[in-house]
């Protein structure tokens, strides 16, 4: 008889691809049957009464979290009408103030130019939620401290139940992936939750692009809603 045909490295990799993005998908329908909605909706009241009160939201992460950060702005100010800043979208004035300051007070030097106060607020991205022992994610500790030391309440999406983000925020939505895909699944789904926040009927005061093109003329686009 001849001999069983080896699997190549190839069909092997293939194999191993197809396992991965099953679980990825798997875990990321898992981590959103099991978010509260109701913190979602606390987050909303909270920056409708910022909103409301003259207030400004300040929208902080680093790495992937900054990329978050500059698009939620964009949609938090066009969407939302709500007066939103990410420090991270300066970069000549962030790279000057952790080059000549220090990492630590990148984002703390920031706010304090800008007068940060108990009207306004903070929206935390961080997947380590930031920690005084081990030191991560610093200047967004340092940062989460101003504004606890103002009254500015604090919200955010992170991955450690146990981090300074956790214990601080006035509502923390915290991911809890499997190990294995800690980071890209909790990052994933900082998008995910920025994106419900700001089409929320209570914050929405203007359509997205597409939405306002598939209310206009439905039968040109060709759409079924």
């Amino acid at each position: 008889m001849p001999a069983p045909a080896t699997e190549g490295p190839r069909r092997r990799v293939l194999r191993a691809g197809a396992n991965h993005s099953l679980s990825y998908l798997t875990a990321t329908a898992a981590i959103a049957r099991a978010i509260d909605s109701a913190q979602l909706d606390a987050i909303v009241r909270g920056l409708a009464n910022v909103r409301a009160g003259g207030g400004r939201l300040f929208v902080l992460g680093v790495g992937g979290g900054a990329a978050h950060a500059s698009h939620a702005v964009n949609d938090f100010r066009k969407i939302c009408r709500l007066e939103s800043y990410a420090p991270t979208d300066n970069v000549s004035e962030f790279t000057a103030r952790a080059n000549d300051d220090g990492w630590e007070t990148s984002f703390t030097g920031w706010l304090k130019v800008s007068h940060m106060s108990a009207r306004d607020a903070l929206l935390v991205f961080s997947v380590s939620g930031g920690s005084r022992t081990p030191a991560l994610s610093v200047n967004l500790v340092g940062a989460m401290d101003a504004a606890c030391e103002v009254g500015a309440p604090i919200y955010g999406v992170t991955g450690a139940p146990g981090g300074v983000l956790a214990e601080l925020a006035d509502v923390a939505v915290v991911i809890e992936p499997p190990s294995a895909l800690h980071t890209p699944l909790v990052e994933s789904f900082q998008a995910t939750i920025w994106h419900a926040l700001v089409s929320h009927p209570l914050l929405a005061l203007e359509p997205a692009r597409w939405e306002a093109l598939m209310d206009r003329d439905e039968s040109r686009l060709g759409v079924r809603v």
